[in-house]
């Protein structure tokens, strides 16, 4: 993870113009190597995101004795050593910033042969773990954790693991997986039943790789004692990066902006649903592909926005695009309320406490509740903010600053490199401010 403390200034901008292709999906990225790594084969990537949160995903498997290759930027060969073949790391896992990997490598590692010790930067150490803890124990796995069920995490191996029928509390993918790929290697069937349906990445790439899985929104199921199988795959451009252009070229005047091969999988793009219900012009062209691959260029135009209620039923499919959704909020005339997203007091930061400190900061009235906020749109001013090292907090307040006033400084905005590498480049290339 970025050592050194970055800040921004994010000045007003012109029109925003151009074509782009943001950086491959993240979530995608972490489960192909896994997945890979797991296999029998050489399985080959294009598209991979080079951001520091997918880059500790694959050190993790080299350190298990898995040989990836990267013949170009955004290219992976995985050589997969198969389910049983992964061996014990010496030294500590880093998952640096990322929960997906923490999340997903518990379920992974908690059926293996040796014990493993999961570690991550100061934001990480905070995030709980106990909503993967107490599926995969009732399966049989022995984890520890530190008071609070915080990382470090230590797993304790050779434990025989039993199929379970999960019904989770939280509408999470990440506990979801971690319950699935544990499932890989336990006795009999295990199903996860979940209270709003999420992503299906897991579930669509197992598939991708050959195991038999049954899926629809809102359950899974798997057994155990099949075979991963290599094969290709082309990551779609993420559709959480390519959010902060999608209401970046809605609210500042004049914007016409295309972004090309976004990722379109349904259980994503609730963001767009939202957007266009406060009157944003967003036009889906070309769409290709099914699954966690399916594609599609997007053509997104300046348009007045106006408030609206944000349904409940979308909050699992936007949860990581939230923050941005704020800054639309805050430019749209009227009020939006957003409710039932309480997951996001619990994200890299407490990205409800973040978002509405940094907006109150440039002149916008938030109210704050338990589980969302209410936002008054309106003029936006510029002054100073702070991403609390959450990195879609600092690109959604450099597209903030796109219509401010006055220029916005944003504070401790050096995590955006585990998400998204390349985002200033990207964003004064097509006509932000930011410096």
């Amino acid at each position: 993870m970025s050592a050194r403390r970055i800040d921004w200034v994010s000045a007003p901008a012109g029109p925003l113009r151009g074509e782009l292709r943001v950086p491959g999906d993240k979530s995608i990225s972490h489960r192909a190597i896994m997945l890979a790594a797991l296999a029998e084969g050489a399985s080959r990537i294009a598209g991979f995101l080079e951001g520091e949160d997918t880059r500790a995903t694959a050190r993790a498997f080299a350190q298990m004795g898995v040989r990836i290759e990267a013949p170009a930027d955004g290219e992976r060969v995985v050589h997969g050593v198969g389910l049983h073949g992964l061996c014990a790391p010496a030294d500590a896992i880093d998952c640096g910033n990322a929960g997906t990997a923490m999340r997903l490598l518990t379920g992974l590692l908690c059926a293996q042969r040796f014990d493993s010790r999961l570690t991550g930067d100061a934001s990480l150490s905070r995030r709980p773990m106990r909503r993967v803890i107490e599926p995969l124990t009732r399966m049989g796995a022995q984890i520890d954790a530190e008071p609070g069920d915080v990382p470090p995490l230590r797993i304790h191996g050779g434990r025989a693991l039993r199929g379970i029928a999960y019904e989770s509390p939280v509408a999470s993918a990440q506990v979801k997986s971690a319950v699935l790929l544990a499932g890989l290697y336990a006795d009999g069937e295990t199903s996860v039943r979940e209270p709003q349906p999420t992503r299906d990445y897991t579930e669509s790439m197992l598939a991708a790789f050959g195991w038999p899985v049954t899926y629809a929104p809102g359950l899974a199921r798997l057994t155990g004692g099949h075979r991963l199988h290599a094969t290709e795959l082309r990551v779609p451009a993420d559709f959480s990066s390519a959010a902060f252009f999608l209401v970046a070229a809605t609210i500042v005047p004049g914007s016409e902006l295309v972004l090309r091969e976004v990722g379109m999988n349904p259980r994503r793009t609730g963001l767009l649903e939202a957007l266009r219900a406060m009157g944003a012009d967003i036009r889906v062209e070309n769409p290709r592909g099914a699954g966690a691959f399916a594609v599609a260029d997007l053509v997104v135009r300046h348009a007045p926005l106006a408030g609206s209620d944000v349904p409940a039923e979308l909050v699992p499919d936007m949860i990581d695009e939230f923050p941005i959704l704020f800054v639309a909020a805050a430019a749209a005339k009227g009020m939006t309320r957003i409710r039932g997203a309480a997951e996001l007091r619990v994200k890299e930061s407490d990205r409800i406490a973040v978002m509405a400190n940094g907006l109150r900061a440039l002149g916008v009235r938030v109210e704050e509740t338990p589980d969302g906020a209410s936002i008054e749109g309106g003029a936006i001013d510029g002054g100073e903010v702070d991403a609390a090292g959450d990195h879609r907090c600092a690109m959604s307040f450099a597209v903030a600053g796109a219509i401010a006033r006055d220029p916005v400084r944003i504070r401790d905005c050096a995590n955006v490199a585990t998400s998204f590498p390349g985002f200033v480049e990207l964003a004064n290339g097509c006509g932000f401010a930011l410096s």
